[in-house]
């Protein structure tokens, strides 16, 4: 009953990543992007936090992403991010570059360079114009605000079309107390995350040790973010931080029933976050809620939803609104995963389609209504145990391809 009660006394609020008390943030543009918009945003901590961090498992690993993966194991108060280039593939300079970036980060606010966070995003194999981020850090320091997620929500920003923000509040002790958590996230092509070009940053203002902040942003990722996919690419950028500086006084300890609400809130942060990736997917005009249930493990669901959501024949149907159901067997055919074909039910939402492994006669003209609306709703039963695995994807349009073919210019 406690536990429903608090579950109950969480709320989505208003903010973002400065939505929790104790976090500041800005963004400007220092010149990186060609259309002269905001390129480069700071998130600030005013004490240290324990940090945790998930990311990319693609084996060129940006320089910064690889600076943070060594900095995240000290207290943290800030993260710089840049966008408009990803300085991946950038060799030793690169490394120089992102040190160089948290080095003067940290000079500007009274911080040592181990205290800060890096990460960049953008086109692959081009050198930071350093000067340009010097300017831009000298400048962003002055507009620190408790009112700043939003502008550092959209200097994150490359392809994306729109920012992305979440934030809930949960109540505790009868709302005498609260805990926040607030992120925000860039991502709209190169998206399929195997983590552990997307980014995503969360603060909270609850007490937890680094170990389990760890894991429970580990859990998070693997059933929100490593359940997404726009076109089935995993950047060389990728990466998840958390930062907890326990500003609101509220402990959260391992196998206390605010521990289960902590994950559950952080559940929601993430999974706020990974949809709207998904749905501001390049050129998407659907977004594609798949759930794979009766499977005997995550492991055999997640890889049959990625085989089915990166197919680009899936995809194109989608688009189409075609109620082409033989293409989602096709995609499971190819998964390295065990499963019996003859079980396998199909479902475009209300409209069975397929069962025990054959095609159903069904009504087109229904199937076609659920296909044309926004998000499209899609369950396979494999019969094979009680797990459930829902997953995210958009359809595949002629404008992703007009997206990508000019990126760089």
């Amino acid at each position: 009953m406690i536990l429903d009660n608090m579950k109950k006394n969480m709320k989505k609020v208003a903010g973002g990543i400065t939505a929790v008390s104790g976090f500041e943030a800005a963004g400007l543009g220092c010149g990186l992007k060609k259309n002269g918009s905001k390129d480069l945003a700071l998130i600030y901590s005013r004490k240290p936090a324990a940090a945790a961090g998930v990311f990319t498992r693609n084996k060129y690993k940006a320089p910064p992403l690889i600076l943070t993966q060594k900095n995240i194991s000290n207290p943290v108060q800030a993260v710089i991010i840049n966008s408009g280039n990803a300085n991946a593939c950038t060799g030793e300079r690169g490394l120089r570059d992102a040190k160089e970036m948290a080095k003067m980060t940290a000079e500007k606010l009274g911080l040592q360079k181990e205290e800060v966070l890096v990460a960049s995003t953008g086109v692959i194999g081009n050198y930071l114009p350093m000067e340009k981020i010097s300017s831009g850090i000298g400048q962003i320091v002055q507009k620190l605000s408790p009112a700043g997620g939003e502008a550092a929500a959209q200097a994150i920003l490359t392809t994306d079309t729109v920012i992305k923000m979440s934030a809930y509040r949960v109540q505790v002790d009868g709302g005498k107390t609260s805990f926040t958590l607030g992120g925000m996230a860039k991502g709209s092509g190169m998206i399929c995350p195997d983590m552990a070009t997307m980014l995503a940053f969360i603060s909270t203002d609850a007490a937890i040790k680094k170990e389990s902040l760890q894991k429970a942003l580990r859990q998070a990722v693997d059933y929100t973010f490593n359940l997404i996919t726009v076109d089935g690419d995993t950047s060389t950028n990728d990466m998840v931080l958390l930062l907890a500086n326990g500003f609101s006084g509220v402990q959260i300890r391992e196998g206390s029933p605010l521990w289960e609400v902590f994950c559950e809130a952080l559940f929601h942060i993430c999974r706020d976050l990974a949809y709207q990736i998904v749905s501001d997917g390049e050129g998407a005009t659907k977004v594609v809620k798949l759930t794979i249930k009766g499977v005997p493990d995550y492991h055999t669901g997640r890889v049959l939803a990625r085989k089915i959501l990166n197919s680009s024949l899936v995809r194109t149907a989608f688009f189409g609104e075609d109620a082409n159901w033989g293409r989602i067997v096709m995609a499971m055919g190819y998964a390295d995963v065990h499963f019996i074909p003859e079980k396998v039910d199909i479902f475009l939402g209300t409209v069975q389609v397929a069962a025990a492994g054959e095609g159903l006669l069904f009504d087109e003209a229904e199937a076609k209504a659920v296909l044309m609306k926004r998000e499209i709703p899609v369950v396979i039963d494999l019969h094979l145990g009680e797990e459930k695995v829902t997953a995210y994807g958009c359809d595949l349009s002629h404008e992703y391809v007009s997206i990508n073919s000019s990126y760089r210019s």
